[in-house]
């Protein structure tokens, strides 16, 4: 009995060191999918007592029925779960970081969702969860001069927590583009041999997986902004603490930028085009990437199939930049970058020739 308990302590002491220096994200994976996959049914009968609901209240609303919106809240307590269950000490402060400033978010998302709280205070508390990644270490390093990284750091946080909770429009998209860039980010992060960021990717990924199951199309339950706004956060540290040996920065500042080409894409699209129109760039409307999309007769599901694709296709050149030799990475880059062009011109046709002369018509129509 004695060497059957010698054997099995010796067994975990090798599976434990085998998994602290291989495959730490396979359990902190699994941890996360699972709690976020059996919070999310709670989550939903939480939303409803309490009234944090999604009306189809104006035009630009897809679904045709109420739909609870704390699906963010098992989204969160996933993906802190399975870090705090299984994140080496040493990490502790930026750890502490992250969690707090999700959490932070996700409760200024809550009560957004509730009582409509606006762009203001949701900005305010971005920056204020960018200082408090700043405070413990997390910040791009663009130039090495701290006047110009902090506030990089910062502009890069708002903008990439802004984008996810912009993609938030149709059933899965948010949850899916995050679940797949997360994805892309653990295996970078896994082949660079950095355990924390791949760690954390896997936490998300996780987390976001296991809600999908319940907001894929047709969705029983929403995210809201207590789930985009966290989603966005995480994805945007991720950008930020993934580092490369192999390569300078002159490539690999492309590798978050590709993996998340999307969502940066996405806010870009519709922030241009509302300016463009005369609006302001917080006022919403079916003028999204995923908008334009269904203009051509697709389907949701079709729709996000093909931006899962377009998704995986650019995590595929971001992993390929941070891996292949520096002047094919550049070249690989710079054609992704360049593909991105193409495809902003693609939807401005589309926006001018399958929802802007349709709505102009119909008022000439009205006007007679």
């Amino acid at each position: 009995m004695n060497q059957l308990r010698l054997s099995f302590a010796s067994w975990v002491a090798v599976y434990c060191t085998a998994m602290d220096t291989t495959l730490q994200f396979i359990p902190i994976m699994i941890v996360g999918f699972a709690a976020s996959l059996g919070l999310t049914p709670l989550s939903r009968q939480v939303a409803m007592r309490l009234g944090v609901v999604d009306a189809p209240t104006d035009a630009r609303k897809i679904h045709k029925d109420h739909k609870p919106l704390m699906g963010g809240l098992a989204i969160y307590v996933g993906f802190a779960l399975s870090l705090i269950l299984f994140s080496p000490a040493q990490h502790f402060m930026e750890l502490g970081a992250i969690i707090g400033g999700a959490g932070l978010l996700a409760f200024v998302g809550l009560l957004d969702d509730r009582y409509n709280l606006g762009i203001r205070l949701r900005l305010l508390a971005m920056i204020v969860a960018a200082i408090v990644l700043i405070f413990v270490g997390i910040q791009i390093q663009l130039f090495d001069v701290i006047w110009i990284d902090i506030p990089i750091t910062i502009i890069w946080v708002l903008a990439i927590t802004n984008a996810v909770n912009f993609l938030d429009n149709m059933d899965g998209l948010a949850a899916g583009l995050a679940a797949i860039a997360a994805g892309f980010f653990t295996f970078i992060a896994y082949s660079q041999g950095q355990s924390l960021v791949s760690m954390l990717a896997a936490a998300l990924f996780g987390s976001a997986v296991g809600f999908l199951t319940y907001n894929f199309n047709p969705a029983s339950t929403f995210m809201g902004d207590m789930g985009a706004l966290v989603l966005g956060f995480i994805l945007a540290v991720l950008g930020i603490k993934l580092n490369f040996t192999s390569q300078t920065i002159d490539v690999t500042w492309m590798v978050p930028i590709l993996v998340l080409a999307l969502p940066i894409f996405d806010i870009n699209l519709v922030v241009w085009t509302r300016l463009a129109e005369r609006r302001s760039p917080t006022e919403a409307g079916k003028d999204h990437t995923s908008h334009r999309l269904m203009s051509l007769g697709f389907n949701q599901r079709l729709t996000l199939f093909a931006l899962y694709g377009l998704c995986i296709v650019y995590g595929t050149l971001g992993f390929l930049v941070s891996s292949v030799d520096e002047p094919l990475a550049y070249r690989i880059g710079i054609l992704g970058l360049a593909g991105l062009g193409g495809l902003y011109l693609f939807m401005i046709w589309l926006r001018l020739t399958y929802q802007k002369r349709p709505v102009e018509a119909t008022q000439q129509e009205s006007q007679r």
